[in-house]
């Protein structure tokens, strides 16, 4: 056969069949498609990689298979999605995502085109994909199960690695050599930063590393979960999945005792819960975190408080424009009340402010659930109590969302300072459009003074009552008088105008972004492993230039997940 360049080679590697014996799959083209395809024998050792998506990225269907959260993409926005919820009020809401009505859709759209183990729609389906969201996930596990998976067995042929050698050239008509990699050799890899954080250099790879991870087969799974349920359950299903895809990669020649897990935002914290439950820990070679709010996000208080209009107006159509849409979700739902920040996170990240910049006010002193969460009367407690109860809802009480605050208090107190014993962990860093809460800041500024009531000082307006204060869930909340309606004249003749305005003693106002972060979650947080997992973080990376949700589509980052990767499989247990 005449030659063909390897970029046209389209290549197939083997997996499993049902005896265990290497079983290939091919979709047959079309005549003019006259590529060859070539059959590979793989590593007959697996270690998978199992993907775990963040809060709201597993697709959510009712009891009865009805898709209530679907994130499939149309030309990579979930536009369907955004368009069903931005017609629903804070009652629908609170009526569909509850965790007890809810359960992880497997339907979800999932790539038809085979890449590196994956060769039809079947596989995808069987290993996870359909779970999660296409639009903020597919792009990077089909970049991962290319970049695994897609290459030759001889790691002196991966792009990514190289080393400066003198070798000696070929006679003229004489064929190059195979190149072959040695052990002992300090490898370098394309894009990787030198330095991880502040005082701390990235680990080399050595060539005996890449020897290691040659002997691989690098399946990647999903693994979705009902983000609605406290993140225990997520772990439950977590550890259920594990176990399958264990005996599936453990058939016939085909061998497979353990798991990568690989996560995303909240997935970290189902990650660390999961590896917690007996016996799990074994069957994890490591753990690969991005972006992970450690010890909770300031951000959860605020969407509570003031939703997501004034963040992201476009994300805010789907997760709720105002305190009372959001509320509605998370009030009920213990997965995302545990994002809120944990003791660990620290003291005095919610700050009052008068308007000369004073402090009047700062919380927690040292216990965010009993100060902060579960604050029932003062107007900047993370929840007003009628919020509970929407319009056309199905509500809760005080003491079912009080109920959900403690189980998020004791899922907190477990986790803390907890990773698997060969952690992995990126972080976002950024400013300007990816500048985050470290703090929640109100700042009380003079209104326009009404004509009536008691005026009320700065500092009394920090106890208020929530009843005392005029709040719709936005970003600013009222102190004292009322909403003006009146006509004003405009233009020439004169056309009377509807105008409205809020007259008040104190308007306070929920400050902007005030630390680095990711747009969501803010460094303090994405950077607390190395000081509370210690000896078990091996290796964590500061980075710049992402926002939250496409973290993994950023090339710094996917470079640093592919050098842990390769980390993770060089202490894999081998088959003897």
């Amino acid at each position: 056969m005449a030659y063909v360049p390897k970029d046209k080679v389209r290549n197939q590697l083997a997996r499993p069949g049902e005896n265990g014996t290497p079983t290939f799959s091919w979709t047959l083209t079309d005549t003019s498609i006259s590529n060859p395809v070539k059959l590979i024998l793989p590593p007959v050792q697996s270690l998978p990689i199992v993907f775990v998506p963040g809060i709201m990225g597993s697709n959510l269907c009712s009891l009865k298979n009805q898709p209530v959260w679907l994130l499939n993409s149309t030309k990579g926005v979930p536009i369907r999605l955004a368009w069903y919820w931005a017609r629903k009020g804070a009652g629908v809401r609170q009526k569909t995502l509850h965790p007890s009505r809810t359960k992880v859709f497997e339907g979800g759209d999932v790539p038809s085109d085979g890449v590196g183990s994956i060769a039809n729609e079947t596989i995808y389906r069987e290993r996870g994909w359909g779970e999660i969201a296409e639009t903020s996930y597919h792009s990077f596990l089909l970049w991962l199960e290319q970049k695994l998976n897609g290459h030759s067995s001889n790691p002196a042929d991966w792009d990514d690695f190289f080393y400066t050698a003198m070798s000696a050239v070929p006679k003229p008509g004489d064929p190059s050599p195979e190149k072959r990699l040695h052990p002992g050799i300090v490898m370098q890899m394309v894009g990787l930063p030198p330095h991880a954080e502040n005082g701390h250099f990235t680990a080399p790879i050595m060539s005996e590393e890449l020897l290691k991870r040659a002997k691989w087969r690098f399946p990647v799974y999903a693994c979705g979960y009902n983000w609605l349920d406290s993140n225990t359950a997520g772990a439950e299903r977590l550890e259920e999945r594990i176990d399958k895809i264990i005996l599936e990669n453990n058939h016939g020649l085909f061998k497979c005792q353990q798991v990568i897990l690989v996560t995303h935002s909240m997935g970290g914290l189902v990650a660390r819960a999961c590896v917690e439950r007996p016996g799990v820990a074994g069957k994890v070679a490591g753990v690969l975190h991005g972006v992970m709010p450690s010890v909770g996000a300031a951000v959860a208080y605020r969407r509570c408080k003031s939703g997501m209009r004034d963040e992201d107006y476009a994300a805010s159509i789907v997760i709720g424009p105002s305190g009372p849409e959001v509320t509605a979700v998370f009030a009920q739902a213990p997965g995302a009340l545990q994002l809120l920040p944990s003791s660990e996170y620290g003291t005095n990240w919610l700050q009052i402010k008068d308007d000369t910049g004073k402090i009047l006010a700062s919380l927690p002193k040292s216990d965010p659930y009993t100060e902060i969460y579960l604050c029932k009367n003062k107007w900047w407690g993370l929840v007003k109590n009628e919020w509970l109860n929407p319009k056309s809802g199905t509500a809760i009480d005080w003491e079912e969302f009080e109920g959900n605050i403690k189980q998020a208090r004791r899922f907190h107190e477990r986790l803390a300072g907890k990773f698997h014993f060969n952690t992995y962990v990126f972080y976002g860093a950024g400013i300007g459009a990816q500048a985050s809460f470290k703090n929640v800041t109100w700042t009380l500024r003079k209104g326009i003074d009404p004509q009536d009531g008691k005026h009320v000082t700065a500092a009394d307006a920090v106890s208020l009552d929530y009843r005392d204060t005029r709040d719709e869930g936005g970003s600013t909340i009222y102190v004292g008088g009322h909403k003006v309606e009146e006509f004003i004249a405009v233009g020439a003749p004169p056309y009377m105008t509807p105008m409205s305005y809020e007259t008040s003693h104190w308007k306070i106002i929920c400050e902007k972004q005030d630390s680095n972060g990711d747009g969501t979650v803010p460094s303090i947080s994405g950077a607390s492993p190395r000081s509370t997992g210690k000896d078990s973080v091996r290796q964590q990376f500061r980075l710049q230039g992402f926002s939250h949700e496409p973290a993994y589509q950023d090339p710094v980052a996917r470079c640093v997940s592919h050098y842990c990767l390769t980390k993770i499989a060089a202490l894999a247990k081998e088959f003897k």
